[in-house]
């Protein structure tokens, strides 16, 4: 943490810098035609409902409650009476980092490499017995794994897809809106990893920065653990393999303790200092940038041979094909995106034009975030293969790019629904049924073509930055060896207080940035020029097409159920069994709206529904007979509410070429994207 915390003082100056810099020179990017929503889900819940979890301190497995808010982070009680008395959760479990599995045998390969060298006897039973047929696994490598299991095939896939969307949102932990503390943060944390010889892409780039940091000191820190304890370990080996995993949450917990403590100090350290160093930085904008463009000019006549003679001996040839890889995926992913809203808007006005009324509307609002209805969309990126390349380049998983192109393919597909609410609701003043569905479907029509050349744009900028994001550790790692010992000297051309905003480790990679830019554009440009996969080109530009689209941008999110389908009820909650929380009833009692939840639950047709008021006990381990799922997790309604989101302009911000490409925060393992647009134009 002390390195780390070096680092990232010495970051936060350049990329303060690089913020006000770009503040008063501004950029250019290609205008959005869809409008955006920044907070989507305001006052809304993902998904609620009961599942077996089974419980360490007991061994037992017993029915739970589980909420997944807005946030998802998901928090389980332990009947939903409790929680819709508002009681605390028993516990709270934020994905990030985690992966989802839903067999017995998936988790066991996982485990068998915990602890090397003790390993399973072939056919021996797993310490770990499902009281149904149909397990969810949420393990993580450092942290605690918690185990579920459900009644139906059909509940596991919508559990499966729910989890699936909590671990992809919660490993997009970095917020963008953080203009300097995030590309200081993601640049700390690369040039620590490259300082210990860890190059190119990181699984573990995950959640918030303190899981971040504690990802960084476990991976150093698990092995020189678990040889010292692995020794000590007694009893049978399912006894040895709980005992490690419960050692190494307790060290995870602790570390994470730690490293939340020292950021914040690092931090409040920086913010402090801000006020002055931005002062210095507006006085001497001028001379701080022709400094740094002497410099770099001083380091590329050093580094431009080597990186030329590297780029056309290893990264031309590969170039062509790395690109096919990733459009073939993700170009069907984001198809799919597009048929199943127009499938979605399709069935909408079958249901409008059957019963004349516009509460359906409501049903579409949220598609985007439906785990459920986007898992195909997800599924066709999940393809994305990398093989006989991970290697050669230092990849360590596709899933670094899997996971960013869902979540650009998420974004597209709220930026679509909002657009058709918005250009829908301005159109239905007093119209009959017929002239509704011809309105939807010119609406429909308009946001299709929007929908298209705004794909094209996100996912041309995705194609550039993925490649980026394998060539240039796999450059960096192979020129610095030769380019790093010359450095220094240069450091000694930059006057002292300039010395905080300029510094040659910095320009070293943007100049090698600047070398193998103009191959990837050329690449990316001629896959549009050929119209692959429905690319356009750049300069088909649908800037005026709509000009008068973007004020609606700044209406609120549709209440379609408020203004069509009646009132909302509210939540009651004065209860009868107030017991152990009367004192919070009080504040909230009359005030609290029922969220609305964007997935339905699950209707098990002839099977009883648990009940709500207990927590059903299973039996342990050795009591389960083998015989299908006995209990069925319990049936809830879908929730309505009146909800209002807070929407804005698409106004995406994006510096020049001529920033020197300090932004080079993007080409790294990481599910932040900044300021990349315009360097590529």
């Amino acid at each position: 943490m002390g390195k780390f915390g070096h680092l990232y003082e010495q970051q936060y100056a350049v990329a303060l810098f690089n913020k006000v810099r770009f503040d008063i020179e501004g950029g250019g990017s290609p205008q959005p035609q869809l409008l955006h929503r920044k907070i989507p889900l305001e006052n809304k819940s993902i998904f609620s409902g009961s599942l077996f979890q089974y419980l360490d301190e007991n061994k037992k497995w017993r029915n739970r409650f589980f909420f997944v808010p807005d946030s998802y982070n998901i928090s389980y009680y332990d009947n939903k009476a409790a929680h819709d008395r508002h009681l605390h959760p028993k516990g709270t479990i934020n994905c990030a980092g985690c992966k989802v599995l839903t067999s017995i045998e998936q988790y066991m390969d996982l485990i068998s490499n915990c602890l090397p060298g003790v390993k399973a006897k072939l056919g021996s039973s797993p310490f770990l017995k499902c009281a149904t047929q149909f397990p969810l696994i949420l393990w993580h490598p450092y942290a605690r794994h918690y185990y579920f299991c459900v009644a139906t095939e059909k509940e596991q896939q919508k559990w499966h897809a729910v989890l699936l969307d909590c671990v992809r949102h919660a490993n997009d932990g970095l917020s963008e809106e953080k203009k300097i503390q995030t590309p200081a943060f993601t640049d700390a944390v690369r040039l620590y990893r490259q300082a210990q010889g860890h190059y190119g892409t990181w699984e573990m780039m995950c959640g918030e920065p303190s899981q971040i940091l504690s990802n960084l000191v476990m991976e150093g820190l698990l092995p020189v653990l678990r040889d010292l304890i692995s020794p000590r370990l007694k009893g049978k080996l399912h006894d040895r393999q709980r005992n490690w995993m419960l050692i190494s949450d307790a060290v995870y917990s602790l570390v994470q303790g730690q490293c939340q403590a020292q950021y914040e100090a690092v931090l409040q350290k920086c913010e402090v200092a801000r006020s002055s160093l931005e002062a210095s930085i507006r006085t001497d904008m001028d001379q701080i940038i022709t400094s740094k463009e002497h410099i770099t000019n001083k380091i590329r006549e050093v580094v431009l041979h080597k990186s030329e003679k590297l780029l056309k001996v290893s990264i031309q040839p590969y170039i062509s094909s790395i690109l096919d890889a990733l459009m073939e995926p993700t170009s069907r992913g984001f198809a799919e995106v597009r048929d199943v809203f127009f499938r979605e808007l399709v069935d909408m006005s079958k249901n409008t034009l059957n019963d004349g009324t516009k509460e359906h509307m409501e049903k579409i609002s949220m598609l985007a975030f439906h785990p459920v209805k986007m898992q195909s969309c997800y599924e066709k990126v999940e393809q994305l293969s990398l093989e006989g390349l991970q290697q050669r380049f230092d990849v360590s998983s596709p899933s670094v790019f899997v996971q960013r192109a869902q979540i650009l393919m998420r974004e597209q597909m709220d930026d679509a629904v909002y657009t058709f609410e918005q250009i829908l609701h301005q159109s239905l003043e007093s119209q009959t049924t017929e002239e509704l569905c011809k309105t939807i479907q010119r609406c429909q029509d308009r946001v299709i073509k929007k929908f298209d050349y705004d794909s094209s744009t996100v996912r041309k900028r995705f194609f550039r930055e993925a490649l980026l994001q394998i060539f240039i550790p796999y450059m960096l790692k192979q020129l610095s060896p030769s380019c790093a010992p010359e450095l220094p000297r240069f450091q000694e051309l930059i006057f002292e207080d300039f010395s905080s905003f300029i510094l040659v480790e910095n320009i070293f990679e943007e100049v090698v940035l600047h070398s193998v830019m103009k191959d990837i554009m050329m690449a990316v440009k001629e896959a549009a020029v050929q119209r692959r996969h429905n690319l356009y080109r750049d300069s088909i530009v649908l800037s005026n097409s709509d000009p008068s689209l973007h004020l609606l941008g700044e209406n609120p999110s549709i209440d379609w159920a408020g203004e069509y389908g009646g009132t909302q009820e509210e939540v009651d909650d004065t209860g009868e069994d107030a017991e152990g929380d009367a004192e919070g009833q009080v504040e909230v009692s009359n005030k609290r709206r029922r969220v609305k939840q964007v997935v339905s639950m699950i209707q098990i047709e002839g099977s009883p529904a648990l009940p709500s008021e207990s927590c059903m006990e299973v039996p342990g381990v050795n009591d389960i007979l083998e015989e299908d799922g006995e209990e069925e997790e319990e049936d809830e309604e879908e929730e309505n509410s009146d909800v209002k989101a807070s929407p804005d302009k698409n106004e995406s911000t994006s510096p020049k070429a001529s920033d020197e490409l300090s932004f080079y925060i993007i080409l790294y393992p990481s599910s932040v994207y900044i300021f990349f647009y315009s360097c590529m134009i």
